[in-house]
C-alpha cells in the first residue's frame, strides 16, 4: 500500500509539474504572440489636428505634437512632404486658418493650459503678433467674411461673462464690433452678410432656447418654443441668408437637422437619422453639404452633392471622421482613424478622384496588430437599463491567462467614450489591462431620454452603471474580477472618487486624472466665460447657493474622503480652471490620514487636460507603475 501509495503521489507531482509547464507555455506564447511597448513609444505617435487648405491648395494647414507640443505644420497636397512652420517649446499653437490669399497664418494658444485663447498671426518670415492682446481676453475664430478681406471672430474683452463678435480687416488688422451680444447666451453662428447672429442660451446641459438676433434692428426672433424641452445647435446660415440650419431633438430621441426660413419664420426637416446629427455645414459655394452623424460611438461622414449623395473613398484600416472641402470645392481633406489607429490626413481630389495619404500618424517600430480594437457591449444596470460600453480585450488574455480590468469613466457630465484612438487606453491593454469604457446613463449619443437620466443624480444612479460593469465582466472568461480598477478624468475623476468615497468595496484602485472632489467649490468658482453654461449646470448638478447645497456636499467625495480605504492616484493641473488644484490638494492630504497609499502627480505647467506629450509620458507612465503595484 506504501508503494501504491508514492506512486501515486509521485504521478500526482509529476501532472501538476506537467500541468504548470504547460499553463506557463500557454502564457508565454499569448505574450509572445504581441509586442509589448514602452509608454515613449506609444507616444512616438503623432497626433495631427485640423487641416486647412492654402490659397493655391497646394498646402494643408495642420498642428502636430510630432516635437511634444502642438506646433504648426504644412502638408504638401501632391504628398512630397511636410514644412515646419514653427518651433515653438513652451506653449502648443493651435491651427485656424491660412490666409485666403497668400501663406500667412491664424492660430490660437493659452498660457499653461489656462484656457484664456488669443488669436495669433504667424507671418510668412516667422514674426508672430497677438491679434486679440487685451489682458484676460477669451477669443475665438469664427470665420472669413464673404470678400476675404476680414475675419470674424468671438472676444468677451467688453465683459468677461459674454462674447461678442468682431471683425478684423487682414489689411491693417483693425477691429470692430459687429455684434454687441445682450442677449447673453453664445453666438454660435453669423450670416454672410452680418444682419444675423444665432444665440444659444442654455437652460439646461441638454435643454437650450436657440433664437436669431437681426443686428440691423435688434429684432430677436425665436427658433425654439417658449419654454423648450429639447436641445437646438445653430450650425450655418445658407449663403442667400435666408435660412438657418439647425440640429434638434424636439418630438424625437435623436437630433436631425432642420432649417429655419428667415422670412417667413417656417421649419423645414431636412435629414434624420437613426442615430444624432452632430454636424452639418456648406462648402464655400455650398455645393456640397457635410453631416457628421454619431453612430453608436463612431462618426459617420455624410456628404452630398447638390442634394444628392456622394460616394465617398473605401480607406482601410481607418474611418472617416472629418472633412474639410476647398473652396474651389475641387479637393477634399479627410481625417481618418479608427479605435486601433491614431488620426492620419488624406486628400480627395473630386475630378480625378484620386486619394493622397499624407501622414503617418503610427510609430514606425510599432506594428497596429499588436493593438486592439475597441468592441460595442451592452450590458444590464442595476433597474435593467442597458449601458453601452467599449471593450478592449488584451491579445494576451485567454480564459486561462484572466487579465485584470479597468472600468474606464469618461468626462462631462454628458461626454461619451467613443471608438476614438485612445494611447492611454492602448498602452495599458497592450500591457495586459482589460478596459472596458462605460457611456453611463446621462451620455450622450443615445437618446436625450437616456442623456437626462442623471440630472440631480449624480454620483448615484449613474455611479452604479459603472459598479454594474463588473457584473458583465464577470461573464467573460478572460477577466479576473477579483482585480478590478476605476479610472477616469474630469467628470470621470469625480466618478473615480465617489466610487472609492461610497462604494469603497467596489473596486480594487483608483486613477483620478483632474478629477472633481468638492461640488460646491467647483461650481462656484466657475470661470466667468463659462456664464451663459453657469445656469445650465446648476439647473443639472444643483445651484450651491441655495438649497442644493446640502445635496453637492452629499455627493463630494473630498467630505466623505474617510470612506477610502484602497490605493488611490491623483493627477492633477497646478492652471486648472475647472478643477482648482487645492480640490485634490485636499483631497489627498484627507486620503493619506487614513493610512491609504495615494500617489499624487502634479504638473505645474498643465491645465484641465494636457498639451506636452513629456507631462503624458510622465503622468501615464505612472499610472501604470502605479497599477502595475495595486493591481495586477
Amino acid at each position: 500500500m506504501k508503494g501504491l501509495h508514492f506512486l501515486s503521489t509521485l504521478l500526482i507531482a509529476l501532472c501538476l509539474v506537467s500541468c504548470e509547464k504547460k499553463q506557463q507555455a500557454e502564457d508565454e506564447n499569448a505574450s509572445s504572440e504581441i509586442e509589448k511597448y514602452s509608454i515613449e513609444e506609444f507616444y512616438n505617435n503623432i497626433s495631427y489636428r485640423g487641416g486647412y487648405f492654402s490659397h493655391d491648395e497646394s498646402k494643408l494647414l495642420i498642428s502636430s505634437n510630432a516635437t511634444g507640443i502642438y506646433n504648426l505644420y504644412a502638408l504638401h497636397t501632391d504628398g512630397s512632404g511636410m514644412d515646419t512652420l514653427s518651433q515653438n517649446i513652451e506653449e502648443s499653437w493651435y491651427a485656424n486658418s491660412y490666409f485666403p490669399n497668400d501663406d500667412r497664418i491664424l492660430f490660437s494658444a493659452d498660457r499653461g493650459g489656462n484656457e484664456i485663447n488669443h488669436i495669433y498671426l504667424l507671418d510668412t518670415n516667422g514674426e508672430v503678433t497677438d491679434l486679440t492682446p487685451t489682458e484676460n481676453e477669451k477669443a475665438s475664430f469664427m470665420g472669413w467674411s464673404k470678400d476675404l478681406k476680414r475675419f470674424k471672430y468671438t472676444s468677451n474683452k467688453r465683459d468677461p461673462n459674454f462674447f461678442d463678435i468682431y471683425e478684423m480687416d487682414i489689411e491693417n488688422f483693425d477691429s470692430k464690433m459687429i455684434f454687441e451680444n445682450n442677449a447673453g447666451g453664445y453666438p454660435s453662428v453669423i450670416s454672410d452678410d452680418n444682419n444675423f447672429v444665432a444665440i444659444e442660451k442654455p437652460i439646461t446641459t441638454s435643454i437650450n432656447e436657440l433664437m436669431v438676433v437681426e443686428v440691423s434692428s435688434g429684432n430677436k426672433v425665436m427658433v425654439s418654443p417658449v419654454n423648450p424641452t429639447a436641445s437646438y445647435g445653430a450650425q450655418e446660415f445658407s449663403k442667400d441668408n435666408q435660412y438657418l440650419y439647425f440640429t434638434t431633438n424636439d418630438e424625437s430621441e435623436f437630433t436631425y437637422l432642420s432649417k429655419f426660413n428667415m422670412t417667413d419664420k417656417s421649419y423645414e426637416k431636412v435629414y434624420e437619422a437613426d442615430w444624432d446629427i452632430w454636424y452639418a455645414n456648406f462648402s464655400w459655394n455650398e455645393t456640397y453639404q457635410v453631416m457628421g452623424i454619431n453612430a453608436d460611438a463612431q462618426t459617420k461622414v455624410r456628404i452630398t452633392k447638390n442634394g444628392e449623395k456622394v460616394s465617398l473613398p473605401e480607406i482601410k484600416g481607418g474611418d472617416i471622421n472629418g472633412v474639410d472641402i476647398s473652396r474651389s470645392e475641387n479637393k477634399m481633406r479627410l481625417s481618418v482613424g479608427s479605435s486601433k489607429m491614431p488620426t492620419n490626413i488624406y486628400v480627395y481630389d473630386f475630378k480625378t478622384q484620386s486619394l493622397q495619404k499624407l501622414t503617418e500618424s503610427l510609430n514606425p517600430n510599432m506594428n497596429s496588430e499588436d493593438l486592439v480594437a475597441g468592441d460595442v457591449v451592452r450590458y444590464p444596470s442595476f433597474d435593467d437599463l442597458q449601458i453601452p460600453a467599449i471593450l478592449y480585450k488584451p491579445h494576451q488574455a485567454t480564459a486561462e491567462n484572466k487579465t485584470p480590468v479597468l472600468v474606464l469613466v469618461h468626462g462631462g457630465p454628458g461626454g461619451q467614450t467613443r471608438l476614438n484612438y485612445s494611447p492611454l487606453v492602448q498602452y495599458l491593454v497592450n500591457h495586459g489591462y482589460g478596459v472596458i469604457g462605460v457611456n453611463n446613463r446621462g451620455s450622450s449619443g443615445y437618446g436625450k431620454s437616456f442623456n437626462r437620466m442623471d440630472d440631480q443624480k449624480h454620483g448615484e444612479d449613474d455611479l452604479m452603471d459603472c459598479i454594474y460593469a463588473k457584473d458583465y465582466l464577470a461573464t467573460l472568461d478572460w477577466a479576473d474580477t477579483s482585480r478590478v480598477g476605476i479610472i477616469g478624468g474630469s467628470y470621470g475623476g469625480y466618478m473615480v472618487m465617489a466610487a472609492l468615497a461610497f462604494q469603497p468595496e467596489a473596486f480594487d484602485v483608483g486613477v483620478n486624472i483632474f478629477g472633481v472632489t468638492n461640488w460646491l467649490r467647483t461650481l462656484k468658482s466657475i470661470p466667468s466665460w463659462w456664464e451663459a453654461q453657469r445656469t445650465a449646470l446648476y439647473e443639472e448638478l444643483g445651484d450651491p447657493f441655495s438649497e442644493d447645497s446640502v445635496r453637492l456636499r452629499r455627493i463630494s467625495p473630498l467630505f466623505h474622503a474617510g470612506n477610502i480605504t484602497k490605493p488611490v492616484m491623483v493627477l492633477q493641473g497646478s492652471n486648472d480652471p475647472r478643477v482648482l488644484q487645492v480640490e485634490s490638494d485636499e483631497m489627498v492630504e484627507n486620503v493619506k490620514a487614513n493610512g491609504v497609499p495615494v500617489e499624487y502627480v502634479l504638473f505645474p505647467d498643465e491645465g484641465h487636460g494636457f498639451r506636452k506629450k513629456e507631462n503624458e509620458i510622465k503622468g501615464y507612465g505612472k499610472i501604470k507603475d502605479f497599477l502595475d503595484q495595486y493591481l495586477k
